[in-house]
Protein backbone atom coordinates (compact mmCIF):
# COMPACT_ATOMS: atom_id res chain seq x y z
CA UNK A 1 0.00 0.00 0.00
CA UNK A 2 3.02 2.31 0.23
CA UNK A 3 2.79 4.72 -2.67
CA UNK A 4 4.30 8.15 -3.13
CA UNK A 5 1.87 11.04 -3.43
CA UNK A 6 2.26 14.04 -5.66
CA UNK A 7 -0.69 15.15 -7.78
CA UNK A 8 -3.66 12.83 -8.27
CA UNK A 9 -6.30 13.58 -10.90
CA UNK A 10 -9.22 11.17 -11.02
CA UNK A 11 -12.92 10.70 -11.40
CA UNK A 12 -14.72 10.20 -8.09
CA UNK A 13 -17.05 7.85 -6.25
CA UNK A 14 -19.69 9.91 -4.40
CA UNK A 15 -21.03 8.76 -1.03
CA UNK A 16 -23.22 11.68 0.13
CA UNK A 17 -24.03 10.16 3.53
CA UNK A 18 -23.18 11.82 6.84
CA UNK A 19 -21.88 10.06 9.96
CA UNK A 20 -20.51 7.01 8.14
CA UNK A 21 -18.94 5.07 10.98
CA UNK A 22 -16.14 2.53 10.93
CA UNK A 23 -18.58 -0.38 11.40
CA UNK A 24 -20.25 0.63 8.14
CA UNK A 25 -16.86 1.00 6.45
CA UNK A 26 -15.79 -2.49 7.58
CA UNK A 27 -18.22 -4.57 9.68
CA UNK A 28 -16.87 -6.04 12.93
CA UNK A 29 -17.17 -9.65 11.75
CA UNK A 30 -14.27 -9.04 9.34
CA UNK A 31 -11.83 -7.84 12.01
CA UNK A 32 -10.35 -11.24 12.86
CA UNK A 33 -7.52 -10.95 10.34
CA UNK A 34 -4.33 -9.21 11.36
CA UNK A 35 -3.03 -8.93 7.80
CA UNK A 36 -4.11 -5.95 5.69
CA UNK A 37 -4.76 -8.08 2.61
CA UNK A 38 -8.32 -8.62 1.42
CA UNK A 39 -10.04 -5.91 3.45
CA UNK A 40 -10.96 -3.95 0.32
CA UNK A 41 -13.23 -6.83 -0.72
CA UNK A 42 -15.42 -6.10 2.28
CA UNK A 43 -15.46 -2.30 2.17
CA UNK A 44 -19.04 -1.18 2.94
CA UNK A 45 -19.95 -4.89 2.88
CA UNK A 46 -23.45 -4.57 4.38
CA UNK A 47 -24.34 -1.80 1.93
CA UNK A 48 -22.78 -3.50 -1.10
CA UNK A 49 -24.38 -6.95 -0.62
CA UNK A 50 -27.73 -8.24 0.61
CA UNK A 51 -28.21 -11.11 3.06
CA UNK A 52 -27.94 -13.63 0.19
CA UNK A 53 -24.59 -12.10 -0.79
CA UNK A 54 -25.97 -10.54 -3.97
CA UNK A 55 -24.73 -7.08 -5.00
CA UNK A 56 -27.13 -4.25 -4.10
CA UNK A 57 -27.63 -2.63 -7.51
CA UNK A 58 -28.23 0.93 -6.30
CA UNK A 59 -25.18 1.13 -4.00
CA UNK A 60 -22.56 3.40 -5.52
CA UNK A 61 -19.68 0.89 -5.45
CA UNK A 62 -21.82 -1.48 -7.52
CA UNK A 63 -22.72 1.21 -10.04
CA UNK A 64 -20.34 1.15 -13.05
CA UNK A 65 -21.24 4.79 -13.71
CA UNK A 66 -18.83 5.82 -10.94
CA UNK A 67 -15.16 4.91 -10.68
CA UNK A 68 -11.85 6.38 -9.64
CA UNK A 69 -9.42 6.50 -6.76
CA UNK A 70 -11.10 9.43 -4.95
CA UNK A 71 -14.00 8.83 -2.54
CA UNK A 72 -16.12 11.91 -1.85
CA UNK A 73 -17.94 11.35 1.44
CA UNK A 74 -20.40 13.22 3.64
CA UNK A 75 -19.59 15.04 6.87
CA UNK A 76 -18.20 13.18 9.90
CA UNK A 77 -16.64 10.34 7.95
CA UNK A 78 -15.01 7.55 9.98
CA UNK A 79 -16.78 8.20 13.29
CA UNK A 80 -17.38 5.38 15.77
CA UNK A 81 -14.76 2.90 16.91
CA UNK A 82 -11.08 3.49 16.26
CA UNK A 83 -10.48 0.34 14.19
CA UNK A 84 -7.58 0.77 11.80
CA UNK A 85 -9.14 -1.95 9.63
CA UNK A 86 -11.47 0.72 8.21
CA UNK A 87 -8.49 2.53 6.68
CA UNK A 88 -7.11 -0.84 5.50
CA UNK A 89 -10.40 -1.49 3.68
CA UNK A 90 -10.43 1.94 2.02
CA UNK A 91 -6.82 1.57 0.86
CA UNK A 92 -7.34 -2.06 -0.11
CA UNK A 93 -10.27 -1.13 -2.34
CA UNK A 94 -8.00 1.27 -4.21
CA UNK A 95 -8.98 4.69 -2.88
CA UNK A 96 -5.99 7.02 -2.58
CA UNK A 97 -7.94 10.09 -1.40
CA UNK A 98 -11.07 10.64 0.70
CA UNK A 99 -12.64 14.10 0.54
CA UNK A 100 -15.08 15.21 3.24
CA UNK A 101 -15.97 18.32 5.21
CA UNK A 102 -15.09 16.58 8.51
CA UNK A 103 -13.29 13.40 9.58
CA UNK A 104 -13.22 11.69 12.95
CA UNK A 105 -9.68 12.37 14.25
CA UNK A 106 -8.58 8.79 14.86
CA UNK A 107 -9.87 7.62 11.49
CA UNK A 108 -8.19 10.56 9.76
CA UNK A 109 -4.84 9.55 11.28
CA UNK A 110 -5.43 5.90 10.42
CA UNK A 111 -5.97 6.89 6.78
CA UNK A 112 -2.73 8.90 6.76
CA UNK A 113 -0.86 5.96 8.30
CA UNK A 114 -2.16 3.74 5.49
CA UNK A 115 -1.28 6.05 2.58
CA UNK A 116 -4.80 7.36 2.05
CA UNK A 117 -4.97 11.15 1.98
CA UNK A 118 -7.94 12.63 3.91
CA UNK A 119 -8.77 16.03 2.43
CA UNK A 120 -10.95 18.37 4.49
CA UNK A 121 -12.93 20.90 2.44
CA UNK A 122 -15.70 23.36 3.24
CA UNK A 123 -19.27 22.07 3.29
CA UNK A 124 -20.07 24.34 0.31
CA UNK A 125 -17.21 22.90 -1.74
CA UNK A 126 -18.22 19.35 -0.78
CA UNK A 127 -21.83 19.95 -1.89
CA UNK A 128 -20.59 21.44 -5.16
CA UNK A 129 -18.52 18.30 -5.75
CA UNK A 130 -21.54 16.06 -5.13
CA UNK A 131 -23.66 18.13 -7.54
CA UNK A 132 -20.98 18.21 -10.25
CA UNK A 133 -20.30 14.46 -10.01
CA UNK A 134 -24.03 13.68 -10.13
CA UNK A 135 -24.44 15.86 -13.24
CA UNK A 136 -21.37 14.31 -14.89
CA UNK A 137 -19.80 11.14 -13.42
CA UNK A 138 -16.72 11.79 -15.59
CA UNK A 139 -15.95 14.94 -13.55
CA UNK A 140 -12.26 15.09 -12.71
CA UNK A 141 -10.90 16.26 -9.37
CA UNK A 142 -7.26 17.17 -8.90
CA UNK A 143 -5.62 16.74 -5.50
CA UNK A 144 -2.24 18.44 -5.37
CA UNK A 145 -0.43 17.39 -2.20
CA UNK A 146 2.68 19.61 -2.66
CA UNK A 147 0.47 22.72 -3.01
CA UNK A 148 -2.21 21.33 -0.65
CA UNK A 149 -5.03 22.16 -3.05
CA UNK A 150 -8.07 20.31 -4.35
CA UNK A 151 -9.64 21.45 -7.61
CA UNK A 152 -12.99 20.66 -9.22
CA UNK A 153 -11.81 20.54 -12.85
CA UNK A 154 -15.34 21.12 -14.15
CA UNK A 155 -16.02 24.38 -12.30
CA UNK A 156 -12.42 25.43 -11.75
CA UNK A 157 -13.14 26.03 -8.07
CA UNK A 158 -10.23 25.25 -5.78
CA UNK A 159 -9.70 24.99 -2.03
CA UNK A 160 -6.60 24.73 0.13
CA UNK A 161 -6.43 21.89 2.66
CA UNK A 162 -4.33 21.44 5.78
CA UNK A 163 -2.03 18.51 6.53
CA UNK A 164 0.56 17.86 9.21
CA UNK A 165 4.03 18.61 7.78
CA UNK A 166 5.50 15.29 8.95
CA UNK A 167 2.66 13.29 7.38
CA UNK A 168 2.95 15.31 4.16
CA UNK A 169 6.66 14.46 3.98
CA UNK A 170 5.95 10.77 4.60
CA UNK A 171 3.20 10.59 1.96
CA UNK A 172 5.26 12.43 -0.66
CA UNK A 173 8.19 10.08 -0.08
CA UNK A 174 6.26 6.83 0.43
CA UNK A 175 7.46 6.43 4.01
CA UNK A 176 5.71 4.94 7.00
CA UNK A 177 6.84 5.83 10.54
CA UNK A 178 9.43 3.01 10.65
CA UNK A 179 10.84 3.95 7.24
CA UNK A 180 11.20 7.54 8.47
CA UNK A 181 13.11 6.44 11.58
CA UNK A 182 15.42 4.20 9.53
CA UNK A 183 16.02 7.07 7.12
CA UNK A 184 17.11 9.22 10.08
CA UNK A 185 19.05 6.52 11.95
CA UNK A 186 22.38 8.37 11.72
CA UNK A 187 20.89 11.59 13.10
CA UNK A 188 19.25 9.69 15.96
CA UNK A 189 22.51 7.92 16.84
CA UNK A 190 24.45 11.23 16.74
CA UNK A 191 21.87 12.83 19.06
CA UNK A 192 22.13 9.86 21.47
CA UNK A 193 25.94 10.08 21.45
CA UNK A 194 25.82 13.81 22.21
CA UNK A 195 23.23 13.51 24.99
CA UNK A 196 24.57 10.72 27.18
Amino acid sequence: MKQKFNIITSTCVPLPLENVDTDQIIPARFLKATDKEGFGDNLFRDWRYDKENRPVADFVLNDPTYAGCILVAGKNFGCGSSREHAAWAIAGYGFRVVISSFFADIHKNNELNNFVLPVVVSEAFLQELFQTIKADPKTLVEVDLPQQTVTNKTTGRQEHFEINGYKKHCLMNGLDDIDYLIQNKDKIERWEDNNQ
